[in-house]
C-alpha cells in the first residue's frame, strides 16, 4: 500500500516568506511532488499533490497523511484527494510525531542548503529546486534493509521492477 506524507515550511526571504508544501513517498523517501508560493493557502498542496500525480507514482487507495492544518482540511483538498482515490489520513492534535518523515525531510533541506535569508523568492526557489530535483531524490543514499544504499528514485525503481516481477 501506497503512503504519502506531506507537510509545508517556510524559507525567509528579503521579499517575504516563501512556502513550499512537499509530498513524499514514504516507502522510497522520493519528494513526490512539491509547490513553492508565497502563501500557504490549499492551493499550495494541492498544486504540489497534482505535480505527484502526474508523475504517475500514484496506486488507488494510497494514504495521504498530513497534519490537521487549514490547508489540509479545506474541501480543495478533500475534493482532489476524491477525484485521485486517495485515503486522507491526519495526525494527532499537536502531535509532530506523526508527521516526523516530512518534519525530517525539512530538517534535511534547511541543513543542506541553509538557513540564511535569501534575497529573492526566485532564489530560494532555485535552491530548492536544485536539491530537491538534482541532490536529493537522485543522488542522495539511504540505507534499504533489502537493496542497501540507493537513491530514492533507484528505490522507486527497484519497487517497480519487483512488483513487475510478481505480477
Amino acid at each position: 500500500m501506497c503512503s504519502w506524507h506531506t507537510d509545508i515550511t517556510y524559507i525567509p526571504t528579503d521579499e517575504g516568506w516563501l512556502y513550499l508544501a512537499t509530498w513524499l513517498d514514504l516507502a522510497t523517501c522520493e519528494i513526490v511532488g512539491y509547490s513553492m508560493a508565497d502563501h500557504h493557502r490549499a492551493g499550495l498542496v494541492v498544486d504540489a499533490l497534482t505535480m505527484a500525480a502526474r508523475r504517475g507514482r500514484l496506486q488507488p487507495g494510497c494514504i495521504a497523511h498530513s497534519d490537521r492544518g487549514s490547508e489540509y482540511t479545506s474541501d480543495e483538498l478533500r475534493r482532489e484527494m476524491v477525484r485521485l482515490g486517495l485515503r486522507q489520513s491526519m495526525g494527532r492534535t499537536g502531535s509532530c510525531f506523526d508527521n516526523a518523515a516530512a518534519e525530517s525531510f525539512f530538517a534535511l533541506l534547511k541543513e543542506e542548503i541553509g538557513t540564511r535569508q535569501w534575497p529573492h523568492r526566485a532564489s530560494a526557489r532555485a535552491e530548492i529546486f536544485a536539491f530537491i530535483e538534482t541532490f536529493y531524490n537522485r543522488k542522495r543514499l539511504r540505507r534499504h534493509p533489502v537493496w542497501g544504499y540507493l537513491t530514492p528514485l533507484e528505490t522507486w525503481h527497484r519497487l517497480e521492477q519487483d512488483h513487475a516481477l510478481a505480477a
